[in-house]
């Protein structure tokens, strides 16, 4: 998309009065056209004018002033995860913009849908390297939907409208207006209508019914059935087709990592996660099934492992929104283009009731195996000693009825959080699933506070991660944000600990962390918080931070030296799967 085409996409309405306002006042306008009452920023001198505009609509659109620009556009993603809307970011030029590039990129990969307002130096100044220049239309054309650069003040409702309308549209992604500081400052005529059409750009595919009775025959033939659930069915609300098509056909499924949620935990036919740390039956059956159904999901090699011994046996159907995704990573047998919320009805429709009975039981085998030689020890230790991680998200878990979002950081607290945090609502895990965001935790577990005030938001953080981003306290301070951060503290970056364990001889190069007082860090912010070292603690710690009105910081100090299992090491198969103490399955 370039500059010269926007007239072929959306005129303004002649039948609303036109009023002469500055393209700030319209950037404003604009967003409260397309619904924003909500968005994370940070000012700074070339995007002046919007916060001064901004001051003025005060009761129309509220502003959360974080403390880094990465965590602006995390906690619009957190918020957007959340709610089903647009998160909504607004940023000063040069490294107000290029400190929001990796949550930028984050959305990308994790198909978020947010709308990036970056500041930009006045357009008689770009490219001779004004203060505070950056190319950001540059830098983030490869990483956004669409990236445009706005330097005329009655491009402004033209380029708002359509950035929303392709941000949330299809396959979602976030997208980047640059606006200069004189497009924001010069007056225009304004009107404003939204955007439902862009010549060449077709965000809802139509399915074949070739395709579709394919894949019902496929599936009807199957006796051994298994069904890969990704994001694509929550950021299409197909959770209820999901699950009826499932439970006709009797189809046991494996969520990815930004799947689970979808359907709840206990579902009978719920396998667990897939992938590296995902659980044992999913990954093992993957190269037993006769028919592998992928939904929304995209064939990431965490989940696939080794692609020269991934599901050769089976034939597989992949329902996608996104054709580049078909046969990009895994040849398909039958393609079903388009929304899971509209291709899967079609598909039940035309499948037959089944038991699956036989295959259902060695669900049931694996389970058990994964129980006796992982999850007991690591949920109910008896032996005394340390804390143990995925016994901490077990306890939060419950004591919250599985009920609340869980948000986490990334590395090894993520995966335990990912297994062992368990679900009956959807929306409820906020995670950094492609780019494997360090930092991304505590803003996002803002934003998704933001974005579902009504339920409990559970930030799971390790002491790595927590400090990338810990200047986001004072967001919190602030606003008085009521989450629930919980530090898992093994004064480790675990998780490449781990891999020193296992891959580099345990050489600890440079993973240690000699780290401060959190709880200190906490107080200092206005945060109430507690240190738990002892197993006996934990319950009534967990209780106090539950019932307490407002931020909370539980630190468990767990062993330093813990493992997460089961495992697929990298580039292996999903069935070569270390269990722990040097035993494969």
């Amino acid at each position: 998309m370039n500059r010269s085409n926007h007239s072929q996409s959306t005129q303004p309405s002649t039948e609303e009065a036109k009023v002469n306002i500055s393209g700030s006042e319209a950037l404003i306008r604009s967003l409260l056209a397309e619904g924003v009452d909500t968005m994370f920023g940070y000012p700074g001198g070339a995007i002046m004018p919007v916060f001064d505009a901004l001051y003025d609509h005060k009761n129309d659109i509220k502003h959360i002033l974080v403390r880094h620009e990465q965590g602006a556009v995390h906690a619009a993603q957190g918020y957007a995860r959340v709610s089903r809307k647009t998160g909504v970011a607004l940023v000063t030029s040069g490294p107000g913009a290029t400190n929001a590039v990796t949550g930028i990129t984050d959305a990308m990969m994790d198909s978020t849908p947010l709308v990036v307002i970056s500041g930009q130096v006045i357009s008689g100044l770009l490219g001779s390297d004004a203060f505070q220049e950056a190319d950001v239309i540059g830098i983030t054309q490869p990483i956004t939907k669409w990236a445009y650069q706005v330097r005329r003040a009655e491009e402004i409702p033209w380029a708002v409208s359509r950035a929303f309308y392709i941000a949330k549209s299809g396959r979602p992604g976030p997208v980047v207006l640059d606006i200069t500081k004189d497009a924001q400052i010069n007056k225009l005529d304004y009107t404003y209508s939204r955007t439902s059409f862009l010549r060449s750009y077709i965000p809802f595919p139509e399915s074949e019914m070739e395709n579709i009775k394919a894949a019902a025959e496929l599936i009807n033939r199957a006796q051994k059935p298994l069904a890969l659930v990704g994001q694509g069915v929550i950021l299409g609300n197909a959770e209820q087709e999901l699950m009826t098509f499932l439970e006709k056909g009797n189809i046991p499924f494996g969520s990815t990592i930004l799947g689970l949620s979808a359907i709840p935990s206990d579902h009978p036919l719920n396998a667990g996660m897939l992938g590296m740390h995902g659980n044992i039956a999913p990954n093992m059956n993957t190269n037993e099934c006769d028919v592998l159904i992928a939904i929304g999901m995209r064939f990431d090699d965490r989940v696939t492992g080794n692609l020269n011994t991934y599901a050769r046996q089976a034939k597989i159907i992949h329902f996608d929104i996104d054709l580049a995704e078909m046969d990009k990573n895994v040849k398909t047998t039958v393609k079903v283009l388009g929304n899971a919320k509209d291709t899967l009805p079609l598909v039940t429709a035309l499948i037959e009731e089944r038991k699956h009975s036989e295959w259902m039981e060695k669900f049931g085998q694996y389970k058990k195996t994964e129980f006796d030689c992982v999850i007991k020890a690591e949920l109910y230790p008896e032996n005394g000693g340390e804390l143990k991680m995925g016994e901490v998200v077990n306890k939060v878990s419950e004591a919250t009825g599985h009920k609340a979002v869980c948000v986490t950081d990334v590395g090894q607290h993520q995966m335990m959080a990912t297994r062992y945090f368990k679900s009956t609502l959807t929306r409820s895990m906020v995670t950094s699933g492609g780019l494997g965001t360090m930092g991304f935790g505590l803003p996002a577990g803002i934003g998704a506070k933001y974005g579902a005030p009504d339920r409990t938001v559970c930030i799971f953080v390790g002491d790595g991660g927590l400090q990338m981003s810990i200047q986001e306290l004072g967001t919190i301070l602030e606003y008085n944000i009521d989450v629930k951060i919980i530090l898992l503290n093994n004064n480790y970056l675990g998780m490449v600990r781990q891999w020193q364990e296992l891959f580099f001889d345990e050489r600890y190069s440079e993973t240690h962390l000699k780290n401060p007082d959190f709880v200190k860090i906490a107080e200092a912010y206005g945060i109430r918080g507690r240190k738990v070292t002892d197993r006996k603690e934990l319950d009534s710690a967990i209780e106090e931070m539950l019932s307490h009105e407002g931020a909370y910081l539980l630190e468990a100090v767990v062993e330093t030296k813990g493992m997460v299992y089961p495992m697929v090491p990298a580039g292996g198969s999903v069935t070569d799967i270390l269990i722990g103490n040097g035993h494969k399955l």
